[in-house]
Parts: C-alpha cells; structure tokens; sequence
C-alpha cells in the first residue's frame, strides 16, 4: 500500500511539473515587445538609455539596447521565465570586461528592474512605453530664427566649464570640453548649420537634444551608421557625403515626428527615415517632448558659422 501511495505521490510530482513546463513554454512574451525610453538609475544620476524587443522566428526575442553612451547594440536572445525577462550586453565603452546582466518585469504598464554593471554593482532602472510621433503631412514652418548671433553664446549653456567662444564671427571649441546645448527647446523643425573641423576630428548635432546626427572627419570612407551623416548607430546614409578636413561644409536637416531627412553638401543622402530610439549621450529620454539643439564638444575641435532653425508654426 505504501509503495502505491508513493507511485501516486510520484505521478501527481511530475504532472505538476510537466504542467509547470508547459505553462513557461507557451507564457506569453508578447507584453515586452516594444521600443522602451529607459532610465537608470546610476551613482545618483537618472541616465537616459534605450530598449527594443522584438520577435524573431516563432518565439524568440531579440533586441536592440543604448546605454548612456556609445551606439545602439545587439541582444542576442531576451529570455522570458516567469514574467520576468533578462539578457546581458558585452562591453562597449564600459569599464572592464563583464557583460552588463539586465533583469526587468512588467508593473501596470511600464518595465521595472536592475542592471549589473560591467564593475558588478547593481542599479535599478524602469521603462516606459516610447511613444509613436504623429508625422505632420501638411506641416507649415514658421520665420527662421537664427540660434548663433556671430557675436557671442547668447542663447546657449555649456554643459561643464566652457571652452566655446566667438571670434570673427564664427563659434568654436577649439579642443574638447563641454557640449554646448540651446536654451530653447523645439518640437518639429528644419535646421540649417554650416560647419568645419580639422583633421581627425568628431562633433555631431542632437536633435531635440536626443538624436544624434553625427559630424567626424571621414572623407572617402564607406556610409555607415557611425560615421558623417548618420543618425548615430541607428540610420545609414546612402552615401558618403563629407568633404576634405578644413572645408566649410552644410547639413539641412528636418524633423517632422519621428521621421527625419539629411541633406548633406547638397546630397540627401537620408530620407525620410524613422529614427527608432534615442542614441547614446542623449540629454534624456523622454521622446515625446520638445527638447533643444545640443553641439558635441567633448569629442574634438569644431567650428561653426551658421545655425538657423525653421520651427513648426503652431496655431
């Protein structure tokens, strides 16, 4: 009698854990998929970051992430147990040589979790939903308004001691140091800026403070994602349109939504392409908002002459 109640005690285990089994291979994953505006939460600053999740094949999930700096990279496989997904990031521009480990789970309906950094301390981080921009077919721009005056930083603030200044009429960093970012803040808009760099050198220009549109010496080289004239880690340009170091040069750029084209020296080489996230040194993360033009200045020396910004006119 003992040995049947034990077989029955042994029968009703497995059941239980083959039901156990079966109800993690069919959980659902869909409820992560997305693009999510993060925020983590690190040594007592809120730093901006990026995450995708998508679907790939029958039931894998993949993505795509963007920590406070550095480009957007790949996730291999986001694993899903319990309600609660994880996956882990090489190193990039980090510290040392640990993966960063991330773990997170739906509450009501944002992401919340902790990342394990690449020096094993932990943070916790949440997420919400990024939002889709509607795109304005029928937009009307307002009067240009000229950013730089040629006289002085009226209007803009360095972001750390200021190594920006104005001589003969042109703005320039003439080593790195702060990023220089405008007081006032846009929501659609089409920008003009003329521009210069020495030889070897790297800038870019976020717009909405969020989205880098990236300016570096690479004359002659293949397109890429990283390189002149792209949104940085994110869209390629379908040529390589940078002229020779010490040459003026000229990007016209429009932002309607989310949707963005590049004119560069008279070449658009991106058009009308969505912009899927923040990229890496964003101000913040908050998609949905107005936000300023910010100049890289920590990279390199660059200089400007002309930055003129056409906003949307509101009713």
């Amino acid at each position: 009698m003992k040995s049947y109640f034990n077989y029955i005690l042994a029968s009703l285990v497995l059941i239980s854990n083959l039901c156990i089994t079966s109800g993690n291979a069919q959980e659902d994953k869909s409820v992560f998929i997305g693009r999510w505006d993060m925020i983590i939460m690190q040594e007592g600053k809120e730093l901006p970051s990026w995450l995708e999740i998508s679907k790939s094949g029958r039931s894998t999930l993949v993505g795509r992430f963007v920590y406070a700096f550095g480009s957007a990279r790949p996730i291999a496989e986001v694993k899903v147990n319990n309600g609660k997904f994880s996956f882990a990031i090489p190193v990039q521009w980090e510290p040392g040589t640990n993966d960063m480990i991330f773990e997170g789970k739906m509450i009501g309906e944002n992401l919340e979790g902790s990342m394990v950094y690449s020096d094993g301390k932990k943070y916790d981080w949440m997420a919400r939903r990024a939002p889709i921009l509607e795109y304005n077919e029928n937009i009307v721009w307002g009067a240009p308004i000229a950013l730089f005056n040629g006289e002085n930083l009226k209007g803009w603030s360095a972001m750390g001691e200021n190594q920006w200044l104005v001589k003969n009429g042109i703005l320039e960093s003439p080593k790195p140091g702060s990023n220089l970012v405008s007081d006032a803040k846009f929501d659609n808009f089409k920008l003009h800026v003329e521009f210069k760099y020495p030889k070897g050198s790297n800038s870019g220009i976020y717009l909405r403070g969020r989205h880098e549109v990236q300016i570096e010496d690479n004359q002659g080289l293949a397109p890429n994602h990283l390189l002149f004239g792209g949104i940085y880690g994110f869209l390629t340009p379908n040529q390589m349109a940078a002229k020779n170091p010490d040459e003026w040069q000229v990007y016209d750029i429009t932002l309607n939504g989310q949707r963005v084209t590049i004119v560069a020296n008279g070449k658009e080489i991106i058009t009308d392409q969505t912009i899927p996230g923040i990229t890496g040194g964003a101000l913040d993360s908050h998609e949905g908002e107005p936000g300023p033009i910010l100049i890289q200045g920590d990279h390199g020396p660059i200089a400007f002459r002309s930055i003129v910004i056409t906003p949307e006119l509101k009713e």
